[in-house]
């Protein structure tokens, strides 16, 4: 939720202060967004402490837009009826997902494990003028007692020791009769994430996709997860 009093500018001068940010704008299945991030993600690697990255191993990958979310996020818009749906995204980093989803009618629950990025969560929000619920959660210990009809996550399968918490993140989160969707750009370790979704009773479609901006071209899947049958399975 926005804070009482706060807006763009005053948001934005703030963000300035500690970081180097840009917005971009993208057209996303032909619906115009707007969005801030940080410039140079790298350049945030010497605010983590030596303490903090031993803990957690946290880097700042929150402060980049991914292709995986563009992907999602035009998949959402393209091929999903979100509306009146009740929706969590984990990793959501700037919140990309988060608020085309919202933009689409969603009811948006949007989550990362850093502070910072809920900041850039709760303006792109504003900037897009969506309304959305950002809060800080961590997948390897899900306090949230709701449940939502979908789950959106880009990009999230990047270290093996993630993947059980996130398959973990995803049961405790989805109603009984919801879909998750985990965009991946093809990386290795997305095989042994989808050995564990099927040893535990997930199953799984899959749906290829090509990200380009400019001369830059990724493949992706986006794999939908579930543990009932449904007609299109």
């Amino acid at each position: 939720m926005i804070e009482d009093g706060q807006t763009i500018p005053s948001m934005l001068d703030a963000l300035k202060e500690e970081y180097d940010i840009e917005t971009t704008s993208y057209s996303i299945g032909g619906v115009a967004f707007s969005f801030v991030s940080v410039r140079d993600s790298y350049a945030l690697l010497d605010r983590i402490s030596p303490e903090d990255f031993v803990k957690d191993e946290q880097m700042p990958y929150w402060a980049e837009i991914w292709p995986a979310a563009v992907t999602l996020s035009e998949f959402i818009v393209n091929d999903l009826d979100v509306r009146d749906k009740k929706i969590v995204e984990i990793g959501a980093g700037l919140g990309m997902t988060s608020v085309t989803a919202a933009r689409m009618g969603a009811d948006v629950l949007s989550t990362d494990y850093s502070g910072e990025a809920l900041r850039f969560i709760r303006l792109n929000a504003l900037k897009n003028n969506v309304s959305l619920n950002a809060q800080q959660l961590d997948w390897r210990s899900v306090g949230c007692e709701e449940r939502f009809d979908m789950l959106f996550a880009a990009d999230v399968l990047y270290e093996r020791v993630n993947l059980l918490p996130i398959l973990n993140a995803v049961e405790s989160l989805l109603k009984p009769d919801g879909y998750a969707y985990i965009a991946d750009p093809r990386r290795r370790v997305a095989q042994q994430f989808l050995d564990l979704v099927l040893e535990n009773g997930f199953s799984v479609q899959s749906y290829a996709r090509n990200y380009m901006r400019g001369d830059h071209s990724i493949s992706l899947t986006i794999y939908r997860l579930s543990k009932f049958r449904s007609e299109d399975d």
